[in-house]
């Protein structure tokens, strides 16, 4: 297998990824310092923010890691439609791997910026990461579109 070859399919899956780590690492927290109620698991992390025995610094960051989780489950499947289509499309293979790990990566920092922020300038540190990386899915799905209207139009 060589960078030429279609490897950005496998960031569906490593971008999944980057969704599902902060709720894995949110449940091992919220079972360390409250307890995991899985009769009612979805009201965990209220459970924790609300409890006055867990220090509230660290009721904060469960409900950050709760947050990139759901922040990651919403910016899914824009990642995963756009690189179907860019494959579908025929784009350049290179080009679409190299904005593969790039989105990855962003996501990768996205989380860890998310869920250890405790300042302004740390949550706006986050927005930058999240407005600098959105683009790259836009583009695939434009790139991809283009492509095939081109084709089909020279057809």
């Amino acid at each position: 297998m060589t960078f030429d070859s279609p490897l950005s399919l496998y960031s569906i899956p490593a971008v999944w990824l980057t969704a599902f780590a902060p709720v894995v690492i949110r449940t091992v927290a919220i079972t360390r310092v409250k307890g995991w109620n899985n009769v009612a698991p979805r009201n965990n992390t209220a459970r924790v923010a609300g409890d006055k025995a867990v220090p509230p610094e660290v009721a904060a960051r469960i409900q950050r890691m709760e947050a990139a989780h759901t922040n990651g489950n919403e910016n899914f499947p824009l990642w995963a439609a756009a690189v179907l289509a860019a494959n579908f499309a025929g784009l350049d293979n290179r080009r679409v791997n190299t904005l593969s790990i790039t989105y990855f990566l962003g996501r990768c920092l996205y989380n860890v910026i998310y869920i250890t922020q405790t300042t302004p300038a740390m949550a706006n540190m986050r927005s930058v990461v999240f407005f600098g990386i959105l683009p790259i899915p836009i583009y695939l799905l434009v790139a991809a579109a283009a492509a095939k209207v081109s084709t089909t139009i020279a057809v």
